[in-house]
């Protein structure tokens, strides 16, 4: 891969140029297979979706929606959401995923921010009813779609609106490379959701993500658990695994259960799975063996750290290796451990070819192997293609992000000598105790060691003396719900003390039901460290 290089089209445009090719010379190759948890299943092939999208781009162009436009997609997993993007690139206007736990006041937020001409949403009457609730101040909206059951007065119908479309005609300019296609609200782990803007070139980086991360083939069927309106979709239900001929396997549901989705891989035969470490720290507490999972080749992660005991587990129970893989809403993957990298668990493995990744101190310097640095991207005369355009409308931001030649990603990792890179934590998570700067996810992979921990998060909290102190916020397993707490908070306090440096156990220890979480399925660290911004002397335990 060291001479890899990307030879990126005039006006590239992904709907014309990788789904409507597919169509002309695969046409009767299956690409999307949708399923629900009511037992709905519906595939289509390539000819089926240049179809489905024509007819989309047809309907939307009749609710005056074109070049430039800003669509919001709330579509959860619906089918209707790869319908519904494909057809706004066929237009050149704007594709805004979002999520649909959004209250009333989020809508206003990005309506206004991002001057949203429509919204197209799952027609799910709490859904519909917010964002009804939030239209007196989104005067830029002019049109509503919903994709049903529930289609209140004044929104469009989707499926009616497909069947009654016009024939669909490619308008005569659609888009330039440069232009804006998709505009990604980021999580909000920190601060206010900042819109991170990627032009028409944006899906080319992912055929690293799938063809070598995913390591995808046109007879792999993969799973991506994401959300619609979390940018982890567009990694792994849409473009670099079109690009590669894949099928896109998706399952809509509202509730997870890790017996349901082991019961859908075994089932379905699928071949490659991704998911957040979250989700394999379930399933490896069921009872895997029960499930054929013969089919099942390869399994990637990302969205947080993995944790080495998840890593191992899953490995024991599937012969399966876990491959990590790091990026953001403003890049496609960054770091990973591809095919040919060896796993070493807790490590997000080597930088790839598409990005000349490196760390650096505050002052922008190279750090040596093993030392703590902020992750960068180098940004010369030919920007990687996959990385983001600039935050929109905020240019002050951008500038902060982007200056000196360097993408300033906030993340902290440390480098081996073999060139792996192991995640410290963000720059603002990195806690510092008497001197000692303290990576949360070293911490949180020694308590996950213990079969009491299903989840946990490691924020620091300020303390007189020391600056800040360790705290952990646990999320218990069953068999330990009704154990002694303050017993179980002493066990767990020693037990980080023998797993890894001992001055980094946690002085605080909390158990709670779940931990607060971003749709991306982030931990949001923020939110633990609220409650003792303005508290100078927290109460320790231990």
């Amino acid at each position: 891969m060291a001479n890899f290089d990307l030879s990126v089209p005039e006006n590239f445009n992904f709907g014309y140029d990788v789904v409507d090719k597919w169509a002309e010379e695969a046409p009767d190759k299956v690409c999307l297979t949708w399923t629900d948890e009511h037992g709905g299943r519906e595939s289509y092939t390539y000819a089926d979706m240049k179809d489905a999208t024509d007819r989309t781009a047809s309907f939307f162009a009749s609710l005056g929606i074109g070049r430039g436009d800003r669509v919001m997609l709330v579509l959860k997993r619906r089918r209707q959401f790869w319908f519904s993007i494909i057809a706004l690139h066929k237009l050149g206007a704007v594709a805004i995923p979002a999520t649909h736990l959004l209250m009333p006041h989020d809508i206003v937020y990005r309506c206004q921010k991002a001057h949203i001409k429509a919204i197209v949403a799952a027609g799910e009457a709490d859904l519909t009813a917010r964002i009804a609730e939030a239209l007196p101040e989104c005067p830029t909206v002019e049109a509503l779609v919903s994709t049903g059951p529930s289609v209140p007065d004044g929104w469009h119908d989707f499926d009616t609106g497909m069947a009654s479309a016009a024939p669909f005609v490619k308008p005569g300019s659609v888009n330039a490379n440069t232009d804006i296609m998709l505009l990604y609200f980021t999580s909000g782990t920190t601060g206010e959701p900042k819109m991170v803007a990627h032009d028409f070139t944006y899906p080319l980086g992912h055929i690293i993500t799938a063809s070598c991360w995913h390591n995808l083939d046109a007879s792999s069927r993969h799973l991506t658990l994401a959300d619609t309106g979390w940018g982890k979709a567009v990694w792994g239900k849409l473009y670099g695994q079109w690009i590669a001929g894949a099928e896109v396997f998706v399952y809509d549901y509202d509730k997870f259960v890790p017996a349901d989705i082991l019961r859908l891989l075994a089932e379905n035969r699928i071949t490659s799975f991704c998911a957040p470490p979250t989700v394999f720290r379930f399933l490896i507490r069921e009872n895997v063996g029960d499930y054929d999972l013969s089919a099942l080749r390869y399994c990637t992660i990302a969205g947080e750290a993995l944790n080495p005991s998840v890593f191992e587990d899953w490995k024991r129970l599937t012969g399966i290796k876990l491959m990590e893989g790091f990026g953001q809403t403003e890049t496609t993957l960054t770091v990973g451990t591809y095919p040919w990298v060896e796993p070493r668990p807790g490590s997000m493995g080597k930088k790839g070819p598409q990005y000349d990744i490196d760390l650096v101190d505050s002052e922008g310097h190279t750090v040596a192997d093993g030392e703590e640095g902020e992750i960068v991207i180098h940004v010369g005369e030919k920007r990687p293609v996959g990385l983001f355009r600039e935050y929109l409308d905020d240019p002050a931001l951008t500038s902060a992000a982007m200056h000196d030649g360097l993408y300033h990603t906030g993340d902290v990792a440390v480098r081996d000598k073999d060139g792996y890179y192991w995640f410290v934590g963000r720059t603002d998570d990195v806690i510092k105790s008497s001197g000692y700067r303290i990576g949360p996810f070293e911490v949180e992979s020694a308590l996950m060691k213990h079969p009491a921990v299903v989840e946990c998060a490691i924020t620091g909290v300020p303390d007189d003396i020391r600056g800040q102190v360790v705290k952990a916020t646990v999320v218990l397993a069953s068999d330990y719900l009704e154990a002694d707490k303050e017993a179980l908070a002493k066990e767990l306090q020693d037990f980080v003390k023998h797993a890894t440096a001992p001055y980094k156990y946690p002085r605080i220890v909390e158990f709670v039901d779940e931990l607060p979480k971003t749709i991306s399925g982030k931990i949001r660290r923020v939110a633990l460290r609220q409650p003792y911004q303005s508290r100078n002397n927290p109460d320790k335990l231990g």
